[in-house]
């Protein structure tokens, strides 16, 4: 295949349309690109955030998937979430890892208003929840063990008895979380509900976003790197956050990760890449070559059972990427999950890229989101099912992700096998049962979902 990096190399320095027009004639290939398009924008600057899961960006990047399709990205890890979402909207980056919520909780409204698209899922699973070793040692006379070790996965049912000493203590018990809208505030909330734990409401229509109405546990926000410092200064007594930051914690000897979010709800949608609707409609071509190299990336990060992972953590111990120890990378991307120190266990699918149509963007995970977002007040009224459908399709684009597939299908790059049948898919998962209170979701019937809940809005309740 005639690169489309090669051509674009050649544009460059030629200058001449018509030796653009002599090479493209002499390629038997070149078609291929010809159908997709050219790049409406060459020169790009996509955020993110120093986590593990930004991977399919940095081996997009430094396997040259990126420029394969004539694309010239620029990589700059942000200072954290509401930077980086600001920096897309305003137009600074072209496109970031995004929290699976910051598309859809920006395209409602929830803090900052404005249309943000995904047509990408960058991955599944992938955080932990870790406790201080103080309120472990604690925990851990509640848990059963079998052969010296605890019994996973831990429900938040053992920290209750904790907190509750600490209220009677008159100590507020604090937890931080990544930001309002991420996979970790649900999570973490999800969990610690599941526990009969109140994690607390949001009321934006009162003015109060603090997300601590009613709460038995305050939740607050943090950037992942700063989470283990901040649990060891005593600011916070536990947290939810992607790697590294739970396994730096084990090696650092100041905190016990407790569950993961796969024991939470089993192949959960993680984090997505985000570009503005206005950037998507005016680079179509673009957009649908950044997905075909992402989804190469993740396709790589999969392949032969995880065998290439331990080079990926050789890519993202890098400065520029995540910047941690390879050994502590490692500990969770090589598919094994350290817990308390010494008590490393097998989890090959804690992060997955590319299996179970990892990167597809189903309007059902966009559901659940919306859901979470409704259960904890920051959707503050009641919303028709349909509205949850018509919210989903309006950010996430499985429409451009099947162009891309389709487009490496026809490079030789990928299978029809590797993706759902883009004829037959509805964009909805089956309903869901493998979540640690045992409560089926069905994103078909999101208020149906809701009701399920003892903790939390549903219905016709307003605050």
């Amino acid at each position: 295949m005639l690169s489309i990096i090669v051509n674009k190399k050649l544009k460059r320095a030629v200058g001449s349309l018509s030796v653009i027009a002599a090479i493209m004639t002499t390629s038997a290939t070149v078609v291929n690109a010809d159908e997709l398009g050219w790049p409406e924008k060459e020169e790009l600057k996509f955020g993110f955030i120093k986590l593990t899961d930004m991977a399919p960006l940095a081996v997009a990047y430094e396997k040259g998937y990126f420029e394969d399709e004539g694309l010239y990205v620029t990589l700059e890890a942000q200072a954290n979430w509401k930077v980086l979402l600001d920096r897309v909207i305003d137009g600074q980056l072209d496109g970031a890892h995004m929290l699976a919520g910051q598309p859809l909780g920006a395209t409602i409204g929830f803090g900052t208003q404005s249309h943000i698209v995904t047509a990408f899922s960058m991955d599944l699973n992938g955080n932990g929840i870790t406790v201080s070793n103080d309120v472990w040692a604690e925990m851990k006379k509640n848990i059963p063990h079998e052969d010296g070790k605890p019994v996973h996965p831990i429900k938040a049912d053992y920290l209750k008895p904790v907190i509750e000493s600490y209220s009677d203590a008159g100590k507020p018990f604090k937890m931080g979380m990544v930001f309002p809208v991420s996979t970790h505030n649900y999570e973490l909330r999800y969990w610690l509900a599941a526990g009969g734990i109140h994690p607390g409401y949001y009321a934006p229509h009162k003015g109060d976003t603090s997300g601590q109405i009613d709460a038995q546990a305050l939740l607050s926000v943090t950037p992942p790197p700063q989470m283990p410092a901040t649990m060891e200064a005593g600011t916070i007594y536990g947290y939810c956050v992607g790697e590294p930051w739970n396994q730096q914690a084990v090696f650092k000897g100041i905190g016990v990760p407790v569950i993961t979010d796969y024991e939470i709800w089993k192949n959960n949608p993680e984090k997505v890449f985000g570009v503005s609707s206005s950037w998507a409609e005016e680079n179509p071509n673009t957009h649908i070559r950044v997905v075909k190299a992402m989804i190469r990336a993740a396709m790589w990060l999969d392949a032969n059972s995880n065998a290439n992972r331990p080079e990926a953590v050789k890519i993202l111990a890098k400065s520029s990427y995540v910047g941690a120890d390879e050994e502590v990378i490692a500990n969770s991307m090589t598919g094994t999950f350290e817990y308390e120190k010494g008590d490393k266990r097998d989890i090959p699918d804690f992060n997955v890229f590319f299996r179970h149509n990892a990167t597809y963007p189903y309007y059902s995970d966009a559901v659940w989101y919306l859901t979470q977002m409704r259960r904890w007040g920051q959707i503050s009224e009641p919303k028709s099912d349909n509205w949850y459908l018509e919210t989903a399709k309006n950010v996430y684009r499985p429409d451009i992700y099947a162009m891309a597939a389709k487009a490496l299908i026809k490079d030789g790059l990928a299978e029809a096998k590797d993706f759902p049948d883009f004829d037959a898919e509805t964009g909805f998962k089956p309903p869901q049962t493998e979540f640690i209170d045992n409560v089926t979701f069905d994103g078909t019937k999101p208020n149906v979902y809701l009701e399920q809940f003892s903790i939390g809005l549903k219905g016709d309740t307003v605050l």
